[in-house]
């Protein structure tokens, strides 16, 4: 993996909590927490910090370890997952940590997790992977490179946008099939599984250092557990109801980079609609890339134009 060299143009407002208090865990696993209600319900899991320069997630689970959040039934797992990403993140040059040896959020299918290959992300993936095989609902928590409106994204199947439908915010939903670079977590095993019934999402809360960012993961977190039905309807009291009904969309194309200097046509920060069809994006080398219907909706337009990788995301409104 390529080291990041991607300069910052955005301030950082949010102050990443101290989760060293938090290493022991209580599961078995280092920096993993569990708690059961004693009465039968579904095994919930909350992720954070999958990329270790993304706090908000990591600001969202210390707030509900400070809180003692118990589930009514069933289980509660908070999980701080690249660690060692995390305790590099330098305010100076927070890119710079998003992962130490490979992106921790494209290891997640069973060939990579099985295989040979070794990385300071993969030992941490295995050493958790006996607590992810036990959960019902994932939710995990990120965050963006660009101030674009949050996303919660929901993978492909439909069970998926009915949960995130159920959460409330944030305004845009985006069903997708994720990444040719590697499987998200939000994808692994039964997650992607179209007869299974456990259920994963993935929320990006906003720019990562934006201090609405945390508050986004905060809120997010409480209306899942809710909707998950492991907290009581009263816990949203704090919080106000939804102002927007949300908006549904379907990524029908992932732009995956073929070449080794892929550029965008405009500075696009995400969540733009591009009216029509034929409109140039980009171009890959000497490739355009345009838009290959009307209306779509550019997903998380990416620094890290490498070959492989994917620049955007287009997604089509929902009927």
């Amino acid at each position: 993996m390529r080291e990041i060299n991607i300069p910052n143009a955005y301030p950082v407002e949010l102050n990443p909590p101290d989760i060293s208090p938090y290493k022991s865990g209580n599961s078995g696993i280092p920096y993993l927490w569990r708690f059961d209600s004693g009465t039968a319900g579904p095994n919930v899991m909350i992720s954070a910090i999958v990329h270790g320069n993304e706090p908000c997630g990591a600001i969202a689970l210390d707030w509900l370890m400070t809180r003692e959040t118990r589930p009514i039934a069933g289980s509660l797992t908070l999980a701080f997952m690249n660690v060692a990403a995390y305790e590099a993140f330098d305010p100076a040059d927070p890119n710079a940590s998003r992962w130490v040896d490979e992106d921790f959020n494209r290891i997640w299918g069973e060939d990579v997790l099985n295989g040979d290959r070794d990385s300071s992300e993969l030992r941490r993936a295995r050493e958790i992977l006996p607590a992810l095989e036990t959960i019902d609902f994932l939710f995990d928590i990120h965050s963006m490179q660009h101030p674009a409106p949050p996303l919660m994204m929901s993978g492909r199947h439909a069970r998926a946008k009915t949960l995130a439908a159920s959460i409330g915010v944030p305004e845009r939903l985006v069903g997708d099939a994720g990444h040719a670079a590697g499987k998200r977590l939000r994808d692994f095993g039964p997650f992607d599984d179209p007869s299974a019934s456990q259920t994963a999402l993935l929320i990006e809360c906003g720019q990562h250092w934006a201090a609405s960012t945390g508050d986004l993961a905060k809120e997010a977190s409480i209306r899942f557990l809710c909707a998950a039905g492991i907290l009581p309807l009263e816990a949203l009291e704090e919080f106000p109801a939804p102002q927007a009904r949300q908006s549904a969309f379907t990524v029908i194309e992932a732009v995956t980079i073929k070449s080794e200097a892929f550029t965008f046509a405009h500075p696009f920060i995400g969540g733009e609609v591009i009216a029509q069809k034929g409109t140039l994006i980009g171009f890959d080398g000497d490739e355009p890339v345009v838009t290959p219907e009307d209306d779509l909706m550019l997903v998380m337009p990416s620094k890290r134009l490498w070959k492989g990788q994917t620049a955007v995301r287009l997604a089509r409104r929902d009927d």
